[in-house]
């Protein structure tokens, strides 16, 4: 009604750190749903921001009081490798936004992908490790037994027939799990080469990812 009283709230345009707005338009938007958004490129997002950045945004999106912001950026300066205030600015926004199971997945994630971490893919279910390695290869197929490491490789077709295939795995080529395998003939292994999951990951040289959900006969 005219006359009366009326109040705004305004908050500061979020930019990145050489000034540019973040939005849709500009191509770099961060979304919230988890569907368009992972949590785990939520929260490598944060983890990936310039230091110049860290300080702002722990005060702008987590509600820690300013003392405790205080007390994270200075463990930062005091030891800037650690990364401290980027971990915990990721951690406190990924749980508001998704949720400790959100918050949870995304740390499996990165141990998964950055610290090649087997047992970070033995908790993985399919989803995560689909959305981790995307655009890899996802197939199912029955263990048969004696089944082979070479045997595996050609199923999905990771490597090609014949000698060349069979030297790529000799020479050092082919991990799986994160652990590397030289001898074609090895016979899959439970809890090494299968994880508890049924998820086999082999990857082929630097970023040829192929993932094998093995069924039980």
């Amino acid at each position: 009604k005219i006359g009366e009283e009326v109040y705004g709230l305004t908050i500061p345009l979020v930019t990145t750190s050489v000034g540019d707005k973040l939005g849709k338009t500009a191509g770099n938007a961060l979304w919230l749903n988890w569907d368009k958004t992972s949590p785990f490129e939520f929260y490598q997002y944060f983890l990936r921001l310039p230091d110049s950045t860290v300080e702002r945004y722990l005060k702008l999106f987590t509600f820690l009081p300013l003392d405790e912001v205080e007390k994270v950026m200075e463990q930062q300066r005091q030891d800037p490798g650690k990364r401290s205030a980027h971990k915990r600015l990721a951690a406190e926004v990924t749980k508001l936004v998704h949720g400790k199971e959100g918050l949870e997945s995304a740390k499996r994630c990165t141990s998964a992908l950055y610290h090649s971490s087997p047992e970070a893919l033995d908790q993985m279910d399919d989803a995560e490790l689909k959305e981790l390695f995307r655009g890899a290869p996802f197939q199912e197929f029955f263990l048969d037994p004696g089944t082979t490491v070479l045997d595996a490789c050609h199923r999905c077709q990771a490597i090609p027939e014949g000698a060349r295939g069979y030297g790529m795995i000799t020479d050092g080529g082919v991990w799986i799990n994160h652990q590397r395998e030289s001898n074609p003939e090895q016979v899959l292994v439970p809890g090494q080469h299968i994880l508890s999951n049924g998820l086999c990951l082999i990857r082929v040289g630097k970023k040829n990812f192929y993932i094998i959900k093995w069924l039980s006969m």
